[in-house]
């Protein structure tokens, strides 16, 4: 039989609506095209980030232990921690600017300080180190800040208690009412501190090594299960393995303390290591390389100038809630 023009058209469009269902059942869905450019991006949170430093670091009279460790952070990309006696001997704008800045100061517009003592042997409330570092030290006059580096809570704390505009480190001091505050405002991240002086510490001279007043901020961050507090102003190097603000071992929620005042300035005698010091030396300059993962960390103490000591190791983050 012969279809007219018409019938044929119409029994060409039947077939058409009869198969194209048909086709599409059978024919695979197209796999989308990947490629490393297509790749989304990491977030923030989902990065990896590089914390390196050091505290008690530049001093005009002796500049090679300083121009030492500076040596290693050339190497080395990320955020510089600077845990306070940044600029010895009294923290002077001189001071700043003939002893730190030839060093440790090329690294200014990535470094985070902190304040040591030695920012307030002049009169007045650490005005030449305010100046210095502008915005990057927190607000004029109280010198305690925090930031975020990829999933992790960074806070800069002033630890000289008892130094003019601080009011104190104990509960209820102004410090500490921010600290609880910041860290409310924080929840469920990993959380690093550091300051100058250090709760515990090995050092010979116990009123120079131990700096009971900051037991409040380490109840604080305690509380929030902070992960990392790292200090100087001992010269020297110790780490503790984690434990409570009262000194007792606590290997799940205890916070690890890094002592690391070996920036440049000189050397200081340890003596009997406290309890749960786990390793320790006095003789070597170098720089704390702090690698911090969404959920983990590593450290790795770098010796400047070749010399043999050396420490790392690793841990978790305390506020990760394990995978269902």
């Amino acid at each position: 039989m012969i279809l007219s023009p018409t019938k044929s058209i119409t029994a060409l469009a039947l077939l058409a609506v009869l198969y194209c269902p048909y086709a599409a059942a059978q024919a695979k869905p197209a796999r989308p095209h990947r490629s490393a450019k297509s790749k989304p991006a990491p977030t923030k949170h989902s990065e990896t980030v590089t914390l390196v430093g050091a505290g008690d670091i530049a001093s005009c009279k002796d500049p090679e232990g300083a121009r030492a460790t500076a040596a290693l952070i050339d190497k080395i990309p990320g955020t510089v921690f600077a845990a306070g006696d940044l600029a010895y001997e009294k923290g002077s704008s001189a001071d700043f600017q003939n002893c730190y800045g030839p060093s440790w100061g090329r690294f200014k517009d990535r470094t985070r300080p902190a304040l040591g003592n030695h920012e307030y042997a002049l009169p007045g409330p650490a005005t030449a180190y305010f100046q210095y570092w502008g915005a990057q030290a927190g607000p004029v006059g109280k010198g305690y800040y925090s930031l975020n580096l990829g999933a992790w809570h960074i806070i800069a704390l002033n630890t000289n208690c008892t130094a003019e505009g601080v009011g104190g480190c104990a509960s209820g001091s102004p410090e500490e009412t921010w600290l609880k505050e910041d860290l409310a405002a924080h929840p469920n991240v990993c959380i690093l501190a550091y300051g100058h002086h250090a709760l515990f510490s090995s050092g010979i001279f116990k009123s120079h090594a131990v700096h009971p007043e900051l037991k409040a901020l380490w109840q604080d961050l305690y509380a929030a299960h902070a992960d990392l507090i790292l200090a100087g102003h001992e010269h020297s190097y110790e780490r503790f393995a984690p434990q409570d603000p009262d000194g007792h071992s606590d290997p799940q929620n205890g916070i690890r303390e890094i002592v690391v005042g070996t920036g440049g300035r000189s050397h200081d005698l340890l003596g009997i290591p406290l309890p749960n010091s786990e390793l320790r030396d006095w003789s070597t300059y170098g720089v704390l390389k702090l690698t911090l993962a969404p959920g983990s960390y590593t450290w790795e103490f770098i010796p400047a100038g070749g010399a043999s000591f050396h420490d790392s190791g690793s841990g978790i983050c305390r506020n990760v809630q394990p995978s269902l």
